[in-house]
């Protein structure tokens, strides 16, 4: 911490506000926990302590939330929150999910802290910075206006003649209260983000970097499909159409009494499963319809294979860069296949929305649910794919249903 011209900037004054502002929150917290905790501890023998005792345990989120705002007065560093995004899910699932992730047990333990003890040492501060080097300024006016019994150490003064020496003195100890509510402020602020901001974020000149050099990669990763692609098309498949033509035209030449007949029948038949699983392995690769009319024919395209009936609505509406459009298309596409091979489900919906830069994209299914990305590679491919353009996966998959899989991609930083 930098104090050498502390006085001509604004900490001062953003560290005593940061102060002065923990105080009713910590008086907050310290009613809150004694109106849940007590009633919640008398009752939990009957069970009814249960919501309220579940309650509490969240309240260091929103105390956190709170916190890591007031931080960035004191240090305008970046303060993120260490819990993932929770995708629409019911109340008691949420507050499940939450009382498991050890962030919010710190974050509660700092809640109390917060209404034991912080709260305390913020109000002494403030009042030890604002008090005395105000009583000491004024004292030249209070002094005189008050009974001589009230401030007998000021009435002393004043008949020495030396009241007036309280200004300068207050003047030091009001720069000195400037330094004192600082480094305050700086400390209490340190042990708020060494308790509520995850790990140590990597330079931002870094970060980008890694973005960069993660986008260069996807971009040529869609390059050399593309390649591989338009080689098979124009070599392999061409070549196989042209043998599929001679073997049909020796097949309508020959007798059907002719020894030759049914072996060549038999390689025409064979060649053209062959050229029908290349196209399919040609399409898989890049689709033609992703290529020539976007995201939204393309997933419409996935929906008219699929087994399982599925509604598409996809209002895109507008062309996107390559590769969110590839990642988003086989996102979808393993999405659905899963569905087929795991979910029992009757009927699935696909959305796609691209709005305020992040293209938006969800799977909801009817299954029977229950997915976990731990049991298998398919759901961890997903969000790896999407994570390739600085994308993320959320997944709710209660047991019994419904499975719905939300994928975010930026795409303006993908372009």
């Amino acid at each position: 911490m930098d104090t050498s011209r502390l006085l001509g900037t604004s900490r001062p004054w953003r560290s005593l506000a940061y102060l002065a502002s923990g105080v009713p929150v910590g008086l907050a917290c310290f009613v809150v926990i004694v109106v849940l905790a007590v009633p919640g501890v008398l009752l939990l023998p009957v069970l009814l302590g249960v919501a309220p005792l579940a309650v509490l345990g969240q309240l260091g989120i929103p105390v956190a939330v709170l916190e890591r705002a007031r931080c960035r007065w004191v240090d305008p560093r970046p303060a993120p929150g260490p819990h993932p995004v929770l995708p629409d899910v019911g109340w008691s699932r949420r507050a499940r999910i939450r009382l498991r992730e050890p962030a919010t047990w710190q974050e509660f333990a700092y809640a109390v802290l917060t209404a034991t003890l912080l709260w305390v040492v913020d109000l002494v501060v403030v009042l030890a910075a604002v008090v005395v080097p105000g009583i000491m300024l004024l004292a030249p006016v209070l002094v005189p206006s008050l009974p001589p019994e009230a401030v007998p150490a000021g009435t002393a003064m004043a008949r020495a003649g030396l009241l007036w020496t309280t200004i300068p003195l207050g003047l030091v100890a009001l720069v000195a209260a400037a330094y004192l509510v600082t480094l305050v402020a700086w400390g209490r602020s340190r042990l708020a983000r060494a308790l509520l901001v995850p790990g140590k974020a990597a330079p931002a000149g870094e970060l980008v970097e890694v973005r960069r050099s993660r986008a260069r990669v996807v971009d040529r990763y869609e390059a050399e499909r593309r390649r591989i692609e338009r080689d098979l098309h124009d070599g392999a498949q061409q070549r196989l159409t042209s043998v599929t033509m001679l073997l049909g035209l020796a097949r309508a030449q020959l007798d059907p009494d002719h020894p030759a007949a049914e072996p060549v029948a038999r390689a025409h038949t064979e060649v053209t499963n062959a050229l029908a699983e290349l196209r399919d392995l040609v399409n898989g690769i890049h689709p033609k319809i992703l290529a020539d009319r976007g995201l939204d024919a393309a997933l419409g395209g996935l929906a008219d294979r699929c087994a399982v009936p599925v509604r598409v609505d996809a209002a895109v509406g507008r062309r996107l860069p390559d590769a969110v459009e590839s990642a988003a298309y086989y996102v979808v596409s393993e999405a659905l296949a899963n569905v087929v091979k795991h979910s029992g489900a009757r009927r699935v919906r696909v959305g796609a929305r691209c709005e305020d830069g992040v293209l938006r994209v969800e799977v909801r299914d009817d299954g029977r649910g229950g997915a976990d990305p731990a049991r298998g590679a398919g759901l961890t491919g997903l969000a790896d794919r999407a994570a390739a353009v600085g994308g993320t996966v959320a997944l709710a998959s209660p047991p019994g249903g419904p499975t719905v899989l939300r994928v975010a991609i930026p795409v303006e930083r993908s372009s």
